[in-house]
């Protein structure tokens, strides 16, 4: 249980002047600081937090809402952190308590790491899916793509606005327009003039993040994730459905090694909207 201390203390909206008590709270449980994904979830979501009175954060999270403003049709629920010294006090079960009390009827979606996962099952969430995250150097083999890919320009966004909210079943407008500032490659797919898929890279410490990576099929995504392994020196990093069998062996046999598996859950819905069969990897697995 909490200490009465503890528990008094108000939760409050983060805003992009916390971003270094984040990247703080981050390193503190070992994981990287990470303050360049934590700056877009800051500005494209919002932050929910409790100040620690000796400085710092006790908790911290981002949620990134989708849909129509005044009415999200699905909210993503990430980077649920801790200190270390307050951890096991109960205090990240008020944290998500008070955001899904928050949030009223708004479906919900989280990416849980089997530690976290007792906590969101008490909590109502439920298993849908599972991502596997894999890592690595890129190393190019086999016959090369017959998709055509290339670099995107301002003329494409109107359609990446439109494959992506047919594919991920909810408008991230505020999100997706982000990506050309927020990715160092933002790429597309194309046949016979039309937009069959797109995918961005970007940095995240010493990595490249693959993501989002939307496609009509396979081919489309291996097309577009070579195009983007062929731009850069470091190794790579994403999070592919595990549905997604041939892509994550066709990674795996160039070079990229399962690092995690996370479940993927939901709370007021029963699977996750849009087409998954052409949603091979989130953004990040903290905004979906």
């Amino acid at each position: 249980m909490p200490t009465p201390s503890l528990a008094s203390l108000p939760i409050r909206r983060l805003t992009l002047r916390d971003l270094t008590a984040c990247a703080d709270l981050s390193e503190d449980r070992g994981w990287p600081r990470e303050e360049h994904k934590w700056g877009l979830l800051l500005t494209a979501g919002k932050g929910y937090g409790i100040d620690d009175p000796d400085g710092g954060l006790v908790t911290a999270c981002a949620v990134t809402e989708y849909g129509p403003q005044e009415r999200p049709s699905l909210a993503a629920i990430g980077m649920v952190l801790v200190a270390e010294r307050h951890a096991r006090q109960g205090v990240g079960r008020r944290l998500m308590r008070h955001i899904v009390s928050a949030m009223g009827t708004t479906p919900l979606t989280l990416h849980a790491t089997p530690y976290g996962r007792p906590l969101y099952e008490e909590l109502g969430f439920k298993v849908t899916g599972r991502a596997e995250m894999v890592r690595g150097h890129f190393t190019p083999g086999g016959p090369g793509p017959r998709i055509a890919t290339r670099a995107a320009t301002a003329e494409d966004l109107t359609a990446i606005l439109r494959l992506d909210e047919e594919v991920f079943g909810a408008d991230r407008t505020h999100v997706i327009t982000r990506l050309p500032a927020f990715s160092d490659q933002l790429r597309v797919a194309e046949e016979d003039g039309r937009l069959i898929g797109y995918a961005a890279a970007w940095p995240n410490m010493d990595t490249h993040v693959v993501g989002p990576l939307i496609a009509r099929d396979t081919e489309t995504a291996k097309a577009l994730f070579a195009s983007l392994a062929a731009h850069t020196d470091r190794p790579l990093r994403t999070d592919i459905d595990v549905r997604h069998e041939e892509l994550l062996t066709w990674v795996k046999e160039r070079g990229l090694g399962s690092v995690a598996f996370n479940a993927v859950m939901t709370y007021g819905v029963t699977e996750l909207p849009g087409d998954w069969s052409r949603r091979f990897a989130p953004l990040t697995v903290a905004a979906g």
